[in-house]
């Protein structure tokens, strides 16, 4: 059994600028309301550090494995909860739709034993989170892009 909360917004950027926007660790901490501050590598198995603001919560750290990586399309990384018997898949994913535009989806899949016990209350928390953190994507890329665009090099 599964169950998953997700955000999706479209993006007036190509892919690579969200890329460049999302796999920047160091500069979340100017624009991502979810993520304050994130530290790591983005390599299949390092572990990142997360400050993890959720609406209506006392900040958090978090430190979740890299689950996978593709370059301009998806960054996954897993954590576990309920002491470990649920594992929740937490994705960020770039869909080019054109040239100049891009579908931007963030979540997370929960899947195990207690997934039950993953309240109602803590999925609507996400979900205005993930839409908060998608919109700050949108924005941060949006604005990279326009400045790019009227200034070229």
């Amino acid at each position: 059994m599964q169950r998953a909360v997700e955000h999706r917004i479209g993006v007036q950027a190509p892919a690579e600028v969200i890329w460049e926007v999302v796999s920047d660790f160091e500069g979340w901490t100017h624009w991502n309301p979810l993520y304050r501050r994130a530290e790591g590598v983005m390599k299949v198995g390092s572990t990142l550090v997360l400050e993890q603001h959720l609406p209506g919560q006392a900040p958090m750290v978090i430190q979740p494995v890299v689950q996978d990586w593709v370059p301009y399309e998806q960054l996954h990384w897993r954590s576990s909860r309920l002491g470990g018997f649920v594992t929740a898949i937490r994705y960020l994913e770039i869909e080019a739709m054109g040239p100049a535009n891009a579908t931007f989806s963030n979540g997370e899949l929960f899947m195990g034993m207690l997934l039950r016990f993953v309240s109602r209350d803590e999925r609507r928390r996400l979900k205005a989170a993930f839409t908060q953190m998608g919109e700050a994507v949108r924005d941060r890329a949006e604005a990279v892009w326009s400045e790019r665009s009227s200034n070229p090099t």
